[in-house]
């Protein structure tokens, strides 16, 4: 296992406290004030930011999957801002580099370096500065480069501010910060980080061997459908993850559907044959290592 990066003092530090007070606004909803506004202002955040992060950070911008109105790509800077997972440019660099080093000593959050470095790990720890090379498209998007360049202002107001002005209107303010804005960041970035974590240890490879990458119904639910992972790092150019009628990809649904009324556009598909070709090759090289399986357990007796 390489020497891990020094700690990041500022991003530990917040993550420490963001989780702490995640139990307070528990405790607050059940010992001092509940409020079904500010929970229901929790549930929209929650599901908003995990939007924005699968259909924006990931299938926008860090794959072209599709090409979006200004109205949609700004409502996705926002509320990725919200998520508090960085800019849309650094995550797309790091998840650019993820998929061209994946498994390997430069993957950022490599599985082979334990599931808690995946899962969180690489957070806590100094990046390696990088001059964003990978991201060149991304830095000709002036949305894209004015949220980079005012990224904290736009984390404090869409994950603070808002929900503090919102949160006055029922009388509720604190709860409403507290639900809106930490509890549910904490929530956001679980669940966001579990697709570099469990989707890379359990679950099915259907398309691919190549790597860890595994698809799974359980990360697709608390992710909007970013579970389907072994398709998506076999075929990273398609706007859908769960490619099969009966997958649950919701961030699927909404790109399609907003391409009906002209706000999304050249939606990208992997062809049918190539998804049948990758799914009957791996059928063989499941056959072939069954064969060498038992003639290695045939020799050793």
């Amino acid at each position: 296992m390489s020497r891990r990066r020094p700690l990041d003092k500022v991003n530990t530090n917040f993550i420490i406290i963001a989780h702490v007070l995640a139990v307070v606004a528990i405790l607050y909803m059940v010992f001092f004030k509940f409020s079904w506004m500010s929970l229901g202002l929790g549930v929209f955040y929650a599901w908003i930011c995990t939007l924005s992060i699968s259909a924006g950070y990931h299938r926008l911008f860090s794959h072209p999957t599709y090409r979006a109105h200004g109205i949609l790509r700004a409502l996705y800077l926002f509320f990725g801002g919200a998520s508090i997972q960085n800019s849309a440019l650094k995550w797309s660099a790091d998840h650019r580099v993820h998929h061209s080093q994946v498994d390997r000593k430069d993957d950022p959050y490599n599985i082979r370096k334990g599931f808690w470095w995946a899962h969180i790990g690489w957070v806590l720890h100094a990046s390696p500065e990088h001059d964003l090379a990978n991201v060149p498209d991304l830095k000709k998007d002036k949305l894209v480069m004015w949220q980079h360049d005012n990224y904290l202002l736009c984390a404090i107001l869409a994950s603070g501010v808002l929900p503090l002005a919102l949160g006055f209107l029922w009388g509720d303010p604190i709860g409403a910060v507290l639900i809106a804005g930490f509890l549910r960041i904490v929530v956001n970035w679980h669940t966001t980080f579990s697709i570099n974590s469990i989707a890379h240890i359990i679950g099915s490879r259907p398309y691919s061997l190549a790597n860890s990458a595994r698809d799974s119904f359980i990360t697709a639910v608390v992710t909007m459908g970013e579970g389907y992972h072994n398709f998506h790092h076999r075929f990273a150019n398609d706007y859908r993850n769960g490619v099969r009628w009966f997958h649950f990809d919701p961030t699927k649904w909404w790109v399609w559907s907003w391409s009906k009324v002209g706000l999304t556009w050249d939606l990208k598909r992997a062809s049918r044959e190539a998804i049948l070709d990758a799914r009957e090759k791996v059928k063989e090289e499941v056959k072939t290592m069954k064969k060498l399986k038992k003639l290695k357990a045939a020799n050793a007796s």
